[in-house]
């Protein structure tokens, strides 16, 4: 997203949405924006931070929408999680027992693609936007991710994913614990909407979580995210 305001017709067209559902949310206080002359206008960046936390509660439709007006060249439109991810950013045992364990853990294997070119600036990246409110999900996966892209610390952007031998507190819903972690590290806005949108989707599939925590290797785990990356470009 530019760092201009958006109007309500460029925001409308971003995200998919009628543009009278848009005015109706923003003068209820629904969305962020302010007036200014009469005129809705509305920052890049709290639109996107308003959005990542409205997509947690969407179905597959509405993340679809975001997938198609967010999507990336980074990225293959059919398989994006797959198109960060390889085997070598897998890790099945990832040996850590805290949240910040296993932030640093997920760093080092995304590392192993030499894209990961300040380590420690993203860490707090992550661990900031930890503070402000958890990744983690009720049903055990969590997501660690900058609030903001960090095009400066990356070379490209990149996912790495880790299973912990058994759950440990991330600050999930009703202080569920977590074992199954995406870590993204994204360039733009716009690769980090649409992975996370594709993401969501993945863990609607019936059986993703389950067959992701039965993993018992690298390998078996990275074969699982593939497969059902390409289930959902062929729903």
């Amino acid at each position: 997203m530019p760092h201009r305001t958006l109007t309500l017709d460029e925001l409308a067209r971003q995200l998919g949405r009628d543009r009278r559902v848009l005015e109706k949310m923003a003068d209820r206080g629904r969305i962020p924006g302010r007036k200014v002359g009469g005129v809705w206008q509305f920052h890049p960046t709290e639109i996107r931070h308003w959005l990542e936390q409205q997509m947690r509660g969407y179905d597959n439709e509405q993340l679809q929408v975001i997938e198609e007006t967010q999507h990336s060249e980074e990225v293959d439109a059919e398989v994006p999680v797959s198109s960060l991810l390889s085997l070598e950013t897998v890790q099945v045992p990832l040996l850590a027992r805290t949240k910040r364990s296993v932030i640093e853990n997920l760093i080092e294997v995304a590392g192993r693609t030499w894209q990961v070119w300040k380590p420690a600036e993203i860490l707090k990246a992550v661990m900031d936007r930890e503070a402000i409110m958890s990744t983690g999900f009720e049903n055990g996966v969590a997501i660690p991710h900058p609030r903001n892209p960090v095009p400066d610390s990356l070379g490209a952007s990149v996912i790495s994913f880790g299973r912990t031998l058994s759950g440990i507190p991330f600050g999930a819903p009703k202080r569920r614990l977590s074992d199954l972690f995406f870590l993204v590290l994204c360039k733009d806005s716009r690769t980090h909407l649409q992975v996370l949108a594709r993401l969501g989707r993945m863990m609607q599939l019936p059986d993703f979580v389950d067959r992701l925590r039965e993993a018992d290797d690298s390998r078996t785990a990275y074969e699982v995210i593939c497969e059902a990356d390409r289930q959902v470009s062929e729903k």
